[in-house]
């Protein structure tokens, strides 16, 4: 179904996209590609939104920073001092995160109006990035599927091709909250991650490296708690793969609601929203930003996140639901 949700303050219209399959109901809007809330049942069968949003338009311009369900790009997550160099030419992007450039910069692809087309159980949203939006080179077009499968798991698809050589990197940031989007910390949720190593940080949260989870708080190899103070990349023992493989497993006791992640990405960002703010509350939710690494563009180590003309990019996560 699609619906008007509303306008911009420039008078562009805004439409909702509702997704619904295997009792599962989920809610995409052209404005940012934002995934505005995801139902789902718990353990007895009583159905409740999992992501944090907001119910009307005006909540998310008026909230930008915490990228509310967004789309995030063209790169997602962080480029040391705004600015990066390929084949020996440098460029230069808004510094939106202190020294860095955050999530694509000051208007990335979350503050962007798509266009959309239905498909078979979803919707796929599309839109031309300008050579040098927010400083990226290149003409890029793109696009995002979201569909239900037949089991009611959330599947997006990203896809991407340029006209010159640049850098590309898409995630998707909700916030789940399994015992639902309005019922406080989430730090009590059990989170098993595949992933033996993580990027450690500099003061700046630009990765210094890679390192052992062994011994550290960053091991979920085995399922814990997930408490309060990341914001890190993990390295998935997978790395890049041609299909989605299960990365993550996010439980809620209080609910029995669990999330499935599976990916063809490197990296998952753990963010547990230690700094959100009004109307919501530190911890209210976690975010599990399936990517490649932070700062990619400048550590030519890691996986890289160059796209040239003639390529394709092509990124897929898949959020399964179920209970226990």
């Amino acid at each position: 179904m699609n619906e008007l949700f509303g306008t911009l303050s420039d008078g562009t219209a805004v439409h909702r996209w509702t997704l619904e399959r295997a009792g599962v109901r989920v809610r995409v809007l052209t404005y940012g590609g934002i995934v505005q809330s995801v139902e789902v049942p718990d353990r007895d069968g009583v159905a409740g939104n999992v992501v944090l949003g907001f119910e009307d338009l005006a909540g998310y311009p008026a909230h930008p920073g915490p990228y509310f369900g967004a789309l995030v790009g063209r790169y997602a997550n962080r480029i040391a001092g705004g600015r990066f160099t390929l084949d020996e030419l440098t460029y230069a992007l808004p510094r939106n995160d202190g020294p860095n450039c955050l999530h694509g910069g000051e208007r990335g692809f979350d503050r962007r109006v798509w266009d959309a087309e239905p498909v078979e159980h979803g919707v796929r949203l599309s839109r031309v990035a300008a050579h040098g939006e927010e400083g990226f080179p290149g003409r890029l077009e793109l696009t995002a599927e979201y569909t239900l499968d037949a089991d009611g798991a959330l599947r997006i698809v990203y896809g991407a091709v340029t006209d010159e050589p640049t850098v590309v990197n898409l995630t998707n940031h909700s916030y789940f909250n399994l015992s639902g989007a309005r019922s406080g910390n989430a730090g009590g949720h059990e989170l098993r991650l595949a992933a033996s190593r993580f990027t450690p940080v500099d003061e700046h949260l630009i990765p210094t490296g890679t390192e052992s989870v062994e011994g550290t708080r960053f091991d979920f190899r085995t399922a814990r708690k997930v408490g309060a103070g990341y914001d890190h990349n993990f390295v998935l023992d997978k790395g890049v793969t041609a299909a989605p493989r299960e990365v993550a497993e996010l439980h809620d006791p209080a609910s029995g609601r669990v999330l499935t992640v599976s990916t063809t990405e490197p990296g998952l960002q753990l963010y547990t929203a230690d700094h959100l703010s009004e109307p919501f509350a530190p911890g209210d939710g976690i975010a599990l930003e399936t990517q490649h690494f932070p700062d990619s563009p400048n550590r030519p180590e890691f996986p890289s996140t160059v796209l040239r003309p003639g390529e394709v990019f092509r990124s897929e996560t898949v959020y399964a639901f179920s209970t226990r």
